[in-house]
């Protein structure tokens, strides 16, 4: 049983949706785990969307032990990576909009 802080922690739980966008995992296997008693789970919503909130640190225990833990790994590098590169395009667009104000401002002077 995880404590009443874990559940409150930022970055500690994580919805369904993002559990199987991350991890690769269906839903079913969520709903395996949560029958077998190896996932706490806790109903919520959303704009009147319900989803299940997840603790990671038991998810990523469940996955490691039924599906190897490179799988986690493997989640956790790609989830990475979606970030860089989101980042790094962001970057790149603010950098062009820098770059014509600043061509923009020269021909003024």
């Amino acid at each position: 049983m995880a404590e009443y802080a874990e559940w409150t922690r930022k970055g500690a739980t994580l919805s369904d949706m993002t559990a199987q966008k991350e991890f690769g995992v269906s839903r079913d296997f969520i709903i395996k785990g949560i029958t077998s008693g190896k996932l706490e789970y806790r109903e919520s919503s959303i704009w009147g969307n319900p989803y299940l909130r997840l603790l990671r640190s038991q998810l990523e225990r469940y996955i490691a032990e039924e599906l190897g833990s490179s799988c986690v790994e493997t989640g956790k590098r790609q989830t990475e990576l979606r970030k860089i590169k989101k980042e790094i395009s962001l970057l790149t667009k603010k950098l062009k909009e820098l770059q014509i104000r600043k061509s923009e401002i020269e021909a003024m002077i």
